[in-house]
């Protein structure tokens, strides 16, 4: 019963994780929240199944069922990176010099907008995907772990550690990084600031549509309201393992899927969903910084 309530839980925090790492790299270089980032993580669990039914009905699934797969994730994930560059562009770019409290309310926006387009587009209904893997997979301790559970362990844990060598690495993470120290600076030493912040923005949108095309597959159903609540539990799994902390997202997200997972086998389903909002309150008051974060320092 642990083992197996065990690797639900790293499952499922994989999940948060790879949503928060958006959350968490949009705050590092411009200090705010990306509230729409949910419904982007919705609008990848739909075209993922929307990609899959139209590939099932081709016959490329019963031909070659991982290719179906990776064509899924390919796609959702290039036409979620384009609406995340289409979010930046539009609701936070021309409000970049304004109060905080104005990008926040344009994110809001946005999230309501995209829920309701796709509640127009797609219906109220939820949509179903029959299962596409089999349930039965390798045994472990008396816990089995199915094909599902393994894709998306394997696939989160790799798109975690290429983004972090990317931003760490790279000639574009450095100017990420820079960009996030100071984004004045930055421009003065030739940084394209724009450039680098819309691809921020499509990186962590590419990777909420990972998150949603697992979700399809693990969980076999999309409606268009889901990326609310999973869009505010990714929020806290990065505000636990540090805002702004790339290592912290990934840490936080693994963290709140156990112990969301432990509570709902241990204490009560019933009480699933709030164990992420007590964690949060936690959080905020023993150690604001989080798990990995630091504490700001006032710039003179």
């Amino acid at each position: 019963m642990f083992t197996q309530q065990l690797i639900n839980g790293l499952a499922l925090g994989a999940v948060y994780a790879l949503i928060a790492l958006g959350y968490t790299m949009v705050y590092g270089i411009l200090q705010l929240i990306n509230f729409a980032h949910g419904e982007v993580y919705m609008l990848g669990a739909y075209l993922g199944i929307i990609i899959l039914g139209v590939l099932t009905y081709l016959g490329l699934t019963a031909y070659s069922l991982p290719l179906s797969l990776l064509i899924a994730v390919l796609g959702s994930m290039a036409f979620c990176a384009a609406y995340g560059a289409v979010i930046e562009r539009i609701a936070y770019r021309p409000l970049r010099n304004a109060t905080k409290l104005a990008p926040l309310i344009s994110a809001v926006g946005m999230s309501i907008i995209l829920q309701n387009v796709v509640m127009l587009s797609q219906g109220k209904e939820y949509k179903n995907l029959p299962p596409m893997l089999p349930s039965e997979g390798v045994t472990i301790f008396g816990a089995n772990i199915s094909p599902v559970q393994i894709f998306i362990l394997i696939a989160s844990i790799l798109l975690m550690i290429v983004l972090h060598l990317f931003v760490a690495k790279t000639r574009l993470g450095k100017a990420m990084r820079a960009t996030s120290q100071d984004r004045v600076m930055a421009g003065l030493v030739g940084i394209n600031i724009n450039q680098v912040i819309s691809i921020t923005f499509m990186i962590g949108s590419a990777l909420a549509a990972v998150a949603g095309v697992m979700v399809t597959l693990y969980y076999g159903v999309v409606y268009f309201f889901m990326g609310y609540l999973a869009g505010i539990k990714a929020f806290t799994a990065a505000v636990l393992g540090g805002i702004g902390s790339i290592p912290g997202a990934m840490l936080g997200g693994f963290v709140l899927g156990l112990i969301e997972n432990f509570g709902a086998s241990y204490v009560s389903s019933v009480y699933k969903d709030a164990f992420a909002f007590v964690v949060l309150i936690i959080t905020l008051i023993i150690r604001p910084a989080g798990l990995l974060g630091q504490k700001s320092v006032d710039k003179v």
